[in-house]
């Protein structure tokens, strides 16, 4: 099979390193505006199997003839383009999936299902790690209850060695972190969906195997998740973690305006204060060290008559040995898997669907598996 990468950052390189060392994978093209960039990948990979192309992403004729010749698309660069690029896979025919990071976009993607039907083809959004890998890890969890009552998802992407201010650093698309914390999280209360105010309803909790830390509702991670299961649970939400303390900080920033979009004049100068506090936040946090991916899922309901809660628990580090970050594994990897499904022919139904919907979730998890992103469970009875 021969897959497509779009976007040679972080996330396109995470992507090609996993879809290069797929023994069924027999070529990869990493294909990003800065041709060097997209090179870069291939010799830092240093797989015969990649080449790199250069396209510009807005193009959507230019794209729709690079994805002509591979089985998948995958897209590892900003949302905001991810609604023309699953255009233009239905124009090659090609299979297409996606990072995600706003819930619009996904909504404007799964509206071209009769389209991406038309065309014998998938297009599933949101691949990466929340929503992504949890979309489909609640889809599994979900099979072990006769009734399914609560759905609680906290996932989290940390600095192992925290400093401050924020005790973060730049693990994915500053403009898609500063998304989640400024739009509102959708989850079902008392059997409805509704929205809430994200940086809102901190928690606080002991991880297990790892120590204290805050979750906060933030948007976006739930995707589709609400109207999947709505009718079918009372509660379902999802949290972000983080080291105590950062939501207080951050959302002071927030409070003060600085992740508005609105223009304002600055000493004569048109300037958007979001556009300011993302420079910001790249000049002054870390960024690359040695990260690590905090993932709970926890599961309420009712089993062979019986109450029970079930956790879902994964935690990820950063590899020395190949130089990819957790969030790269934990992001990158689930879409590379994904694409080579729907190139396999593994998801049978085509068309614009929730990867929680069509993904075979036993099979997704042995591919974590094998991938050494490895899934600890636990049952309690109530």
């Amino acid at each position: 099979m021969k897959i497509l990468v779009l976007g040679a950052g972080r996330m396109g390189l995470g992507a090609a390193y996993d879809l290069a060392h797929s023994r069924q994978v027999e070529a990869v093209t990493v294909a990003d505006i800065d041709l060097e960039r997209a090179r870069a990948v291939a010799a830092t990979i240093g797989s015969d199997k990649i080449s790199a192309a250069e396209i510009d992403v807005d193009n959507e004729l230019a794209v729709s003839a690079l994805m002509r010749g591979h089985d998948s698309a995958i897209s590892c660069v900003t949302y905001f383009h991810n609604l023309k690029l699953a255009r233009a896979a239905i124009e090659a025919r090609v299979n297409f999936c996606d990072l995600g990071g706003n819930n619009s976009v996904v909504d404007a993607e799964l509206a071209l299902d009769e389209e991406a039907r038309a065309a014998r083809i998938n297009i599933i959004p949101d691949c990466g790690l929340a929503p992504g890998m949890v979309s489909v890890l609640v889809a599994q969890g979900a099979q072990a209850f006769d009734e399914l009552e609560e759905v609680h998802i906290r996932v989290g992407g940390l600095p192992q060695n925290p400093r401050p201010p924020l005790n973060y650093q730049i693990v994915f698309s500053v403009e898609g972190l500063i998304n989640e914390y400024v739009e509102r999280a959708r989850v079902i209360r008392d059997g409805r969906i509704v929205e809430v105010d994200s940086m809102t309803e901190i928690e606080t909790f002991d991880f297990p195997s790892f120590g204290n830390v805050e979750a906060f509702q933030t948007s976006g991670g739930t995707s589709t998740l609400p109207e999947t299961f709505l009718g079918s649970v009372r509660e379902l939400d999802y949290k972000t973690i983080r080291y105590p303390g950062h939501c207080a900080q951050f959302k002071l920033l927030i409070d003060l305006g600085l992740a508005s979009s609105e223009m304002i004049e600055v000493d004569g100068a048109r300037v958007s204060p979001r556009r300011v506090l993302g420079d910001m936040l790249l000049r002054h946090l870390p960024a690359d060290e040695p990260d690590l991916v905090l993932i709970l899922v926890e599961f309420r309901g009712i089993s062979k008559n019986r109450s029970q809660t079930l956790r879902y628990h994964i935690i990820d580090r950063f590899d020395p040995e190949t130089g990819l970050s957790a969030m790269m594994r934990t992001t990158a990897f689930p879409a590379s898997i994904i694409a080579q499904m729907m190139a396999r022919g593994d998801i049978e139904q085509k068309g614009a669907i929730p990867q929680e919907r069509c993904v075979p979730p036993d099979s997704f998890v042995e591919e974590l598996a094998a991938r050494n992103i490895n899934l600890m469970k636990s049952i309690n009875e109530d």
